[in-house]
């Protein structure tokens, strides 16, 4: 007697399903991962090279060999060229490679978690303690911990915001997906509530420029002192991710199949979580709340390689940081001399393609016959 066929378990809403026919209609994983390599490889050299001073691709790396000991030749531009290549720009693309591969990764995982395609890193309500942190410190002038205050108070402000959604969202010892979106909801309201108070109140006009430039996001400023601590949240998020990766696929299945399967879901999702709005709130704290980059590289990049997150992890990460760095290089170069917030780009492309992603899901209801 031979046992029955096994069909495979529904997708989330917006997620292709995983299925083995994939293969045969998308490019090999390894072919893509190496594309999307190559696409940041370049992004990163033109991102180094446009500007104001245009500097040759390949002196730009033959700046960049030479800082790193790697040759030795007597250089042939002028030192001016050499601080603006290794002091002004290579650290802040590499921000936007990393903050642009965070924000894509934290996104799909989100999706994911909630098993909603228009879910993005933002959801728990980390950028608004984040803003809140941030324009406290512009508006009050506190500069107890010198250039990087900024950045602290706004990643005390997002861990505190955490704390708070998480303590309202629990109930009778546990906590609920759905109460845990609706208390960052809620409480991302209030904070920005706070924040436009205190922009009211503010008697400076300067105060009022400075914190708008913040919250629309931005990757002017950075120095290499102050990284590392993005990179490793990055790195330390994709690592956790990758390795949780099976699990994100089973909760694409539903609660009951994930459960069934072994997995404890509450207290999976909770680890998620507190994971998530880690990493979010450090992202958030070096470059500002850049929006729609987490909303829109998951969808995307399962256009190619699947719905498997063991693919869509570090394909969104290199998609999501070739899509930061040019949306910053069209920010400083569009309107230059003025440089426009990177997320004013990011909030262009993002807002049309979320309105997209919503009629092509009401479209599917209406097919399915949902109401």
């Amino acid at each position: 007697m031979t046992a029955p066929a096994k069909t495979a378990p529904p997708a989330a809403p917006g997620v292709p399903r995983t299925g083995g026919g994939e293969r045969g209609r998308r490019p090999a994983f390894a072919v893509t991962l190496v594309a999307l390599g190559a696409l940041l490889l370049v992004s990163v050299t033109a991102g180094m090279a446009i500007g104001s001073v245009h500097v040759p691709p390949g002196q730009v790396w033959g700046i960049v060999t030479h800082a790193l000991g790697a040759d030795w030749s007597e250089p042939v531009w002028s030192r001016a060229r050499e601080t603006i290549v290794l002091d002004v720009r290579a650290p802040r693309v590499l921000l936007g490679a990393v903050t642009g591969a965070g924000l894509a990764v934290v996104g799909t995982a989100m999706q994911a978690l909630v098993r909603n395609p228009l879910a993005e890193p933002y959801l728990l309500g980390v950028s608004s303690g984040a803003s809140l942190g941030a324009v406290a410190v512009i508006v009050f002038g506190v500069s107890l911990l010198g250039p990087v205050s900024l950045s602290v108070a706004a990643f005390a402000g997002s861990l505190l915001t955490l704390l708070l959604v998480y303590s309202t969202a629990r109930a009778g010892g546990r906590i609920t997906s759905v109460r845990l979106v609706l208390s960052g909801v809620a409480v991302g309201a209030v904070l920005t509530a706070v924040v436009d108070l205190l922009l009211l109140t503010s008697d400076g006009g300067n105060e009022a420029r400075a914190v708008l430039a913040w919250t629309l996001g931005g990757l002017g400023g950075v120095q290499w002192g102050t990284l590392w601590l993005p990179a490793a949240a990055l790195l330390a998020g994709i690592a956790v991710l990758l390795v949780q990766a099976r699990a994100l696929n089973l909760l694409l299945t539903g609660e009951e199949a994930a459960t069934t399967m072994g997995l404890d879901v509450a207290r999976f999702r909770a680890r998620m979580f507190v994971l998530l709005s880690l990493v979010t709130g450090v992202l958030v704290a070096a470059a500002g709340p850049i929006g729609f980059v987490g909303l829109m590289l998951p969808h995307i990049v399962r256009l190619f390689v699947g719905g498997d997150h063991r693919r869509v992890l570090p394909a969104a990460a290199l998609a999501g940081a070739v899509f930061l760095v040019w949306a910053d290089i069209a920010a400083r170069t569009v309107m230059a001399p003025m440089e426009i917030p990177v997320g004013v780009l990011t909030a262009l492309c993002g807002g049309p393609f979320f309105l997209w992603l919503m009629r092509r899901d009401a479209r599917r209801d209406t097919d399915r016959g949902v109401g």
